[in-house]
């Protein structure tokens, strides 16, 4: 087997060492080509190259955004291939939160899902998982795990603002700034309405986070679940927030950080969709939007499309 590892040297749980011990023990198993990411966008780029050069199998080695970009430049790709033809891909986590590689069932620590990622090369143990779509303003990005339109996407525009700065981005830090920035978020105008076919429609939505699966995050150890029926196998789920005043916003977040038991939050002023196909939110002013946590500006309409058997990832 061919196969092209991307590797972030940025990436926030792993150092030099321990990437070289990771490089070695893929490159005893797959004729490995490592190739290192040096700028935002690369590894799609890098991606889309092996899309095109035949790799059997793409590795990633670092966190969310490398991955998303990793996954968007193997869609693209103008190959015309499928999931069953375009290069399966291997995820070693190597970032703060890993929601995409913790979601497959990978342990968090680099070194365990190389063992674990060789083991299912070995037994060739592949999974095909759907993925979402954003589209708007004629551009698309496809994403794994999440996006969002409102506070949350705040919260990650100012934590980007944070590792702009140099700081890294923990799991204290992002609770800190959400908290931090609740009391500064406009409570009482909200701007988004949402619309899709079958689905009636819901305005007056401060916040709406869009899954691809569960957990939407993790605190820590710490799995956050707003839509705790989303999979990788079904479409895409949402929860929207109507309220953003503390007594409806608190019972809120003490349901999604719970230890999940299936059941879906509850309460008044929740906008909430199951298995969907496509929706759309419209925003009367610019709001922030993020994708796989990742901060992609203020929109004023987003549409949301699955993408079912999208991608095949060896796990």
């Amino acid at each position: 087997m061919r196969a092209m590892l991307l590797v972030n040297p940025k990436a926030t749980t792993t150092n030099h060492r321990t990437r070289d011990v990771l490089i070695r023990a893929l490159g005893a198993a797959v004729d490995l080509t490592v190739e290192e990411t040096g700028y935002r966008g690369h590894a799609a780029t890098l991606a889309g190259t092996a899309c095109a050069k035949g790799f059997d199998a793409v590795a990633v080695l670092g966190g969310d955004g490398t991955i998303n970009e990793t996954v968007n430049g193997l869609l693209n790709a103008d190959t015309g291939a499928s999931a069953d033809t375009r290069p399966a891909l291997m995820v070693i986590p190597g970032g703060s939160a890993n929601v995409f590689a913790r979601a497959l069932g990978l342990p968090n620590d680099p070194v365990e899902a190389t063992g674990a990622v060789l083991e299912a090369l070995q037994e060739d143990r592949r999974r095909t998982v759907g993925l979402g779509q954003a589209l708007w303003d004629n551009e698309s990005r496809y994403f794994t795990f999440c996006s969002g339109m409102g506070y949350d996407a705040e919260v990650v525009r100012a934590v980007e603002g944070l590792r702009g700065a140099g700081r890294k981005a923990t799991p204290a830090r992002y609770v800190n700034t959400a908290v931090r920035h609740y009391f500064l978020t406009d409570k009482r105008h909200p701007a988004i309405t949402v619309t899709g076919p079958g689905i009636p429609t819901a305005k007056g939505v401060y916040l709406a986070i869009i899954s691809n699966t569960s957990p939407w995050t993790y605190v820590g150890s710490r799995p956050v679940s707003p839509t705790p029926w989303a999979s990788f196998e079904t479409g895409l789920d949402l929860l929207g927030l109507q309220r953003m005043g503390l007594p409806s916003f608190l019972p809120i977040v003490r349901q999604i950080l719970r230890e999940s038991d299936g059941s879906l939050p509850h309460g008044r002023h929740l906008v909430q969709l199951h298995d969907e196909p496509e929706f759309t939110l419209t925003a009367e002013r610019p709001v922030a939007f993020q994708l796989d946590g990742d901060y992609l500006g203020e929109r004023e309409w987003v549409t949301f499309r699955s993408i079912p058997n999208a991608l095949q990832v060896l796990v």
